[in-house]
């Protein structure tokens, strides 16, 4: 329940003999049902009033202030009532009386209730029965913050439900709204809005709001605010729809869908007109639920929709309001549509023909009647259509139809290598013998003779001495060695010959590479530019050669994108593929490959590094004579040391220049 300042509103609603039928409890009456008594009853909570009817009947409930509660009941005589409650009844209710009144051109009874204080209270209707419930020492709650906007509902309902002899009340003045804004929609007069359907547009004057959208949430209360507190307005999460409709209880089984709508007519002062079309049932239990939230909850859960002109409602199937859209924007397409056809030729200088013809058929400029063509050879468009739809096509050739700048696009590939060697070795070769014949000997029967020889293989020694070759015992030469030295021992019989040989190498180089690809091309065309050889593979497959080649090559692929800021956004390939001939298979080189691909944002003429690898290797290999390798000093003499250290760095630098036409 909602109180206000001077006036308090609570619309309650119950077809009271829809319940009934549906029911089957209670057959349909034959005259016009009246009031026939009415009496109070005193509880522990308070006290209620008991209105009794010939029939189940339907009632509206009012609060034009807080002292004051009226119950109307339509079509519905009161002649002859048995009024039972005295003058001054039982607390909290000080007086009832039943008048005779005009509700919208129908004849209808209301019953006054007179409160000796305000008080909360709840009505219900049980078959022939509506009750009145009044808690004792329980006010009405203050009013939940509402917007300004909110449809004063009540004064339409006074004066619509007002007899003509019924005494002017005075109450505070009330800022009267417009009832459509309760619905929370714009001026129509404004302009199209939108309608059910989507992506149609209704015209001026004519606004659709379709009812099939998600629930909306309840309005947000706030506590009754204390004495000498500011209240501030609730916030709602961004996108939430505020209700703005005066809270009504509605307690529908069964009942008539046409005579649920007629009746919201009563509660909002609006002018509704139902389609034909709109039939059915409505069920709906609520409480304490703004008028226009429950007209939305009834609309979607039979698939309504509502068209808004001017003051007037009109409630149709949304299928219906479908078609009424679809057919007005048929006409309208169909009037827009009505015309002389005209031929317009243009040349085109920049771009291509079939790019504008597809163009102008995406964008929908053309009408379904117009058609465009272009002639290859002279790179001509003809567009036939409407005066107006030319106006757009040419509009749209001056846009595309310019020249565009290039951009030079210059990348550089640098390749830098360093390498250094170092190895030391050794060689030993050794002959000793034993021989009575050499005038030495053991002096034992046996062994009586005997030799130590190297067995590595190959002989040391002088080459042009042959007498001072001796086998090789150990063997740690330095391959390719650079520098050598030898000496041979031995003795004047021959008995023993050693030979010893060091071999030492060192190498060191650097190696710097640099490639320059260039290419030119238009703003968002590729280029490609490609330099280096291309290897022959030969296959054998059934006695048939199939030779393919395979590129090693220096290739730069880019696709240029000029921005308004002046900057250049490029799409790039680079690959620097070189064969290496050195480790050839079958004579077939392995292909060495750095490859790159990116996307960067570089300002005109400026250089950025878009790729670069580093590579160092560190080699050292010892190769020694077991035991005797390690004996301090000497043990050089039988080991092989050499030591490898190599570095490969690769940079890749790209540089743009927009080159205006």
């Amino acid at each position: 329940m909602t109180v206000t300042k001077g006036a308090v509103l609570l619309v309650s609603v119950a077809l009271a003999g829809g319940i009934a039928r549906a029911s089957g409890l209670v057959a349909a009456p034959t005259a016009a049902p009246r009031l026939t008594a009415i009496s109070s009853r005193a509880h522990g909570k308070g006290a209620s009033l008991v209105i009794e009817a010939s029939a189940p009947v339907p009632y509206v409930t009012t609060r034009p202030d807080p002292l004051t509660l009226l119950v109307d009941f339509r079509n519905v005589a009161s002649e002859g009532i048995a009024n039972s409650v005295p003058a001054r009844g039982r607390h909290p209710i000080a007086a009832v009386a039943v008048e005779a009144i005009d509700a919208m051109g129908s004849p209808a009874s209301r019953v006054r209730i007179t409160l000796a204080q305000p008080t909360e209270y709840r009505i219900r209707s049980d078959r022939n029965t509506v009750v009145v419930d009044f808690e004792s020492g329980r006010a009405a709650a203050a009013p939940p913050f509402a917007r300004p906007q909110a449809v004063d509902a009540m004064k339409a309902l006074e004066t619509a439900g007002r007899a003509p002899a019924e005494p002017q009340m005075t109450r505070p003045a009330t800022t009267a709204i417009d009832p459509i804004a309760a619905l929370g929609l714009s001026n129509p007069a404004a302009g199209p809005v939108p309608s059910p359907v989507a992506g149609v547009t209704q015209p001026p004057g004519a606004l659709t709001v379709e009812a099939q959208t998600p629930p909306a949430p309840q309005p947000v209360q706030t506590p009754p605010a204390r004495p000498g507190e500011t209240r501030q307005p609730p916030t709602l999460p961004q996108g939430e729809k505020r209700y703005v409709g005066h809270p009504i209880n509605l307690d529908f089984q069964g009942a008539d869908l046409r005579s649920v709508l007629r009746a919201f007519s009563e509660i909002s002062s609006l002018n509704i007109v139902i389609d034909p079309s709109v039939q059915g049932s409505v069920d709906v239990a609520l409480h304490e639920v703004p008028w226009d939230q429950a007209l939305d909850l009834i609309l979607r859960a039979n698939k309504l929709g509502y068209v808004v002109d001017g003051t007037i409602v009109r409630i149709a199937p949304l299928t219906v309001l479908a078609a009424e859209e679809k057919e007005r924007s048929d006409l309208a397409k169909a009037q827009a549509e009505a015309g002389q056809l005209r031929t317009l030729t243009r040349s085109i200088s920049y771009a291509k023909g079939e790019d504008i013809v597809a163009t102008l058929k995406a964008t929908n400029i053309i009408s379904n009647r117009g058609q465009a063509f272009v002639d290859a050879r002279t790179n001509t468009l003809i567009v036939t259509d409407l005066e107006d739809r030319l106006t757009g096509v040419t509009d749209l050739i001056n846009t595309l139809d310019r020249p565009q700048p290039q951009v030079e696009i210059e990348a550089r590939i640098v390749q830098a290598n360093k390498n250094y060697a170092r190895a030391l070795g050794v060689q030993w070769g050794i002959a000793g013998r034993v021989d009575p014949f050499l005038g030495n000997t053991t002096g034992l029967a046996f062994p009586n003779n005997g030799s130590i020889t190297g067995r590595t293989g190959g002989n040391q020694g002088a080459p042009n001495n042959p007498a001072t070759l001796t086998p090789t015992g150990v063997n740690l030469p330095v391959s390719a060695a650079t520098s050598a030295i030898g000496l041979a021992l031995g003795s004047v019989n021959g008995a023993f010959n050693l030979d010893v040989a060091l071999t030492a190498a060192e190498t060191s180089g650097n190696l710097r590479v640099l490639s320059t690809p260039r290419v030119s091309t238009q703003n968002n065309g590729e280029a490609e530019i490609t330099q280096g050889v291309q290897i022959p593979i030969q296959t054998v497959a059934n006695n048939t050669v199939t030779v393919s080649f395979k590129d090693a090559a220096l290739t730069l692929k880019v696709t240029p994108q000029i921005t308004s800021a002046g900057t250049v956004i490029m799409k790039i390939q680079l690959e620097n593929a070189q064969p290496d001939f050195s480790r050839a298979v079958n004579g077939i080189p392995p292909i060495n490959t750095q490859r790159a691909n990116t996307t960067v944002l570089v300002s005109d003429g400026q250089t950025t590094v878009i790729g670069g690898i580093y590579v160092s290797q560190e080699q050292t290999l010892n190769d020694r004579t077991p035991g005797i390798s390690r004996i301090p000093l000497l043990g050089w003499l039988f080991r092989r040391d050499s030591t490898t250290d190599q570095s490969t760095e690769l940079l890749i630098f790209i540089t743009p220049k927009i080159i205006k036409p």
